[in-house]
């Protein structure tokens, strides 16, 4: 069963999609999730709600201020810390519903809400387990080895241009992604993100937009989760990696799990499968899903058990 729900983030409307298991009375655990870079609440989190309802775990999507269906007059900037905080009010929304069991939270997120999550886990006592797909961890890193060497320096000069711009109040737009990434320099320069994307809008998130703001990128390459993992301690924590992932790599995501200290923790890494794959291949999509929905069923449960 899905319905529509609608709550206040910081003044403005967030708009959500509410999956509960068919034929469940009384409280449930429940999942709260958001998407990536440009997202909205369709990609992927409508598949990870269908199987995570297999096993009576609810899950409620949203749309972050300023996209999808949600409210907010800055549209497509994307401030983590905003998101960050549009999370933690869906938080206060969910405990206060009855059919939520309010001891038995969990966070997903995926690619930039991936690393959300990971920072959710230090900060937000109210949620008891956390599932991390494809997290960006560490945004300067990650964006350097994106673009290489000599477009870094180039888009450093731009996102530069760009703050004097908005000193006169000109800030522009970058897209996502594009076919032609070495002459239109967008914020993730990979031809295939913007075939999925396309294929994405067309058949799932028609409100999906592949644009952002060109402060989105800068505050992307001040974004860290490191600082927050050592207070990672009394968490249940599942990272999902991919092998292939050439965009979030692989590499950095494992060593932001290695520094997690709680003892209750799992990886999880996808063979054969790229960052794309998961939007694009429903089988990686499924796997993740799988994984993600047998954690939440496992902590979380044991949450309801020792309330």
């Amino acid at each position: 069963m899905e319905r529509r729900v609608e709550f206040h983030s910081e003044g403005d409307t967030i708009v959500g999609t509410l999956y509960r298991p068919d034929g469940r009375e009384g409280p449930l655990p429940t999942v709260i999730g958001a998407g990536g870079w440009c997202y909205t609440k369709e990609i992927v989190l409508p598949h990870v709600a269908r199987i995570a309802g297999r096993d009576d775990v609810q899950f409620l999507a949203f749309d972050y201020r300023g996209f999808g269906e949600s409210g907010g007059q800055r549209r497509q900037h994307i401030d983590p810390w905003a998101q960050i905080q549009d999370y933690r009010n869906a938080v206060t929304f969910a405990e206060r519903l009855d059919e939520v069991d309010e001891n038995a939270l969990g966070a997903f997120g995926i690619s930039y809400s991936g690393g959300h999550v990971l920072i959710l886990a230090a900060i937000e006592p109210r949620l008891k387990a956390f599932v991390s797909v494809l997290p960006v961890v560490d945004g300067y890193t990650t964006l350097k080895r994106c673009h290489g060497e000599i477009d870094f320096r180039l888009l450093e000069d731009e996102l530069l241009q760009d703050l004097r711009n908005r000193f006169d109040g000109k800030g522009g737009t970058k897209a996502m992604s594009s076919l032609t990434p070495h002459q239109d320099r967008p914020t993730w320069p990979y031809p295939q993100a913007y075939e999925v994307f396309k294929v994405l809008k067309e058949t799932e998130a028609p409100l999906h937009e592949h644009w952002s703001t060109t402060e989105s990128t800068e505050q992307l390459l001040n974004y860290s989760v490191f600082p927050y993992l050592p207070r990672i301690i009394e968490r249940s924590v599942m990272m999902i990696v991919a092998s292939g992932d050439n965009i979030t790599s692989i590499d950095l995501e494992v060593d932001a799990f290695n520094r997690i200290p709680s003892p209750d923790k799992s990886l999880k890494v996808l063979p054969a499968a790229g960052h794309m794959s998961l939007y694009s291949d429903r089988r990686d999509t499924n796997i993740a899903a799988a994984h993600a929905a047998e954690w939440f069923k496992s902590t979380l449960s044991s949450s309801c058990e020792t309330a």
